[in-house]
Formats: C-alpha cells, structure tokens, sequence
C-alpha cells in the first residue's frame, strides 16, 4: 500500500501554539514527538511508501523529519494553494498506478492501540481490493459535537450525518450505530479517480490540468486555482454506491481541540492541580488557578490564552477575530 499523508490546515481551534509557520501537525507535544511523526511511523509498518501532500510553507518542515524513516524515501507534492481533500487525493492517484492501493490518512490525528489500528487497515485493504472506497469509523466513547458521524451496519454505510447537536450526539451514542468520521480512507487510485469523474467531473478535470501542469509534484498557482475546493466527503463519498466502512476500535483523535489535547496529556501522565486546571506551554512563570476547575492556560511567547475546557469549539472564534484583524499573532 502506498500512505498518502495529508499535510495541509493550521489547526485553527489550537491557536495560539498552533500558528501558520507552525500548524499543529508539527508541534512536539507528545511525549517529545509531533503528530506528523507518529503518522509517518505508525503507518510505516503497514505501508511501503509514504507520499506527502502540503503547502509550500509546511514542505520544510515535513522535510525536517523524514529521516526518522531511515532509507526509505518519501515523495512530496506540494499544492500551490489550498483547494480541499478532493484533488488533494486525486494528485496522489494520478502520480501512481490505477491497482494501486492507497492508504489516506492527515498527519495531525493521534491514534492509541497499533494492533487494533493494523487490523483496521488490513481490513481496509482486503475491501479496498474488491474495488470498494474504504473510510474509517471509530466507536464513540462519549457525546462529541466536533466530528461527523456515519450510520452503519457491518461494513455497509448507511448514511454520513453533520457535526451534531448535543442531544443529537447523545442519541447517536445510545442508539449504537453510529461512528466517528475519521477522516481516513482506503482504495484503490483507479476507483477513486473513476468515482471522482462520476461525481465531480469539474475537479477532476482541473485537477488532472493541474497535475499535468505540474513539475516534479509541484502545482502551479494558475491551474490551481481553477480547480473546484471540494472535500473527498462532498465529492464522492457521500454520493459514491461503492462505499465501505471499518468500524475501528482503536482509540482515536483529531487533536482537533484544547480539550482533546488536555485528555490525551491527562492520561499519559501530564499535571494538574487539585480541581484539574492544567497549563500547555513552555513558561518559567509560576501558575496558580483560584476558583477555577477544569480550566487550561496555554501559554506563548507573545499570546496567553485562558479556557473553560468544555469551550475548545470556541477558540475557532478567536482564530476568527485576528484573521479578520490581519494579526501577526496568527503567523
């Protein structure tokens, strides 16, 4: 199988130690590692070669990494500018044979349990054989609002639902058929290609224009811009006839949040005070929370954010706020 390691985003719910110049992909917050870094060896075992999609600015910094691979050498194909999942994956189908199966899966997700995570993808792959799309759900182990859900039964789909409500995902939870959307994916490039021509012929037509257009996996800007932003989910698989689900039972998460990183530091032995308060960052300053629980400080060298852990979503908005400022807080 190939790996098609999906690079891009900036990870805007974890400003401000998520910035342009570093995403969150890359920050060593796990036990001295990034999440880009476990990705590439988690799915080393499982894999044979890695293709690493991007942005210019995050090339370098994907570059830097690479020789925790050892001799086996990793493909670049960097995107002139942001246009969604969609051509992302269809730029790593063109460059490979059309039997060719790809393993698709971002570079900022933590994933808990290798063996359970091997026999998902080996699962996947034995699907992704019979000429099936392969995506990913994980079991729920609690009411979550930040992802997208699939209702299955078996490996068959039955629908993709939206980032719910609350009661909505209360009921998803009791009602035990419904997963996590991973944001993973298992297929061969010739499938996927053909399906996205079906179902979204405007990007795959200026997505093949740009790749052909491109120079040793670097897109240019002109033809990239002509292509349609599109998320794999919109463009095919929620209107594909060829889809298959994995119900995983590893533990899973996009990191997607504060809360999500402050769970993961909890369990691996990270510090709180006595009513759960917990500070992310490098700082020389002494911390203390009075009448607050559950409360994290994220502290920087220029930018000091303070949270209810239950409000992560939130810090969207501020992200939102300086985007529309301009701030160099956000470079």
């Amino acid at each position: 199988m190939h790996h098609i390691l999906l690079s891009g985003g900036f990870g805007t719910r974890l400003w401000p130690l998520s910035r342009k110049s570093k995403p969150k992909q890359y920050l060593s917050l796990f036990k001295g590692q990034s999440l880009f870094e476990m990705t590439l060896l988690r799915n080393q075992v499982v894999c044979n070669q890695v293709t690493v999609i991007g942005n210019t600015d995050n090339l370098q910094l994907s570059k830097a990494v690479e020789h925790i691979l050892g001799d086996n050498t990793v493909r670049y194909i960097v995107e002139a500018t942001p246009r969604n999942t969609a051509p992302a994956i269809a730029f790593a189908a063109f460059q490979v044979d059309k039997e060719a199966i790809l393993l698709i899966t971002p570079s900022d997700h933590i994933i808990e349990g290798d063996t359970g995570y091997q026999e998902a993808v080996l699962q996947a792959q034995k699907l992704a054989e019979e000429g099936n799309l392969v995506t990913f759900g994980v079991k729920p182990t609690h009411t979550e609002t930040g992802y997208g859900y699939i209702e299955y039964s078996g490996n068959t789909v039955q629908s993709f639902r939206e980032k719910p409500d609350l009661a909505t995902a209360a009921l998803f939870l009791e009602k035990g058929n419904f997963l996590w959307n991973s944001g993973m994916f298992c297929f061969k490039a010739g499938v996927y290609l053909a399906e996205l021509q079906k179902h979204a012929p405007e990007v795959y037509d200026a997505s093949l224009t740009a790749w052909k257009n491109s120079t040793n996996g670097e897109l240019d800007l002109e033809s990239s811009l002509a292509i349609p932003s599109l998320s794999i989910d919109y463009a095919v698989m929620e209107k594909s006839d060829k889809i298959k689900v994995v119900p995983a039972t590893f533990q899973w998460s996009d990191m997607g949040s504060f809360e999500a990183i402050y769970d993961y530091l909890l369990r691996n032995g990270f510090n709180t005070d006595a009513n759960g308060n917990m500070v992310i960052g490098e700082t020389d300053k002494h911390v203390s929370f009075v009448g607050l629980k559950n409360t994290i400080l994220v502290y920087t060298e220029d930018a000091i954010l303070v949270l209810d852990k239950s409000f992560s979503q939130d810090v969207k908005k501020v992200y939102d706020t300086l985007a529309a400022q301009q701030s160099m807080l956000l470079e």
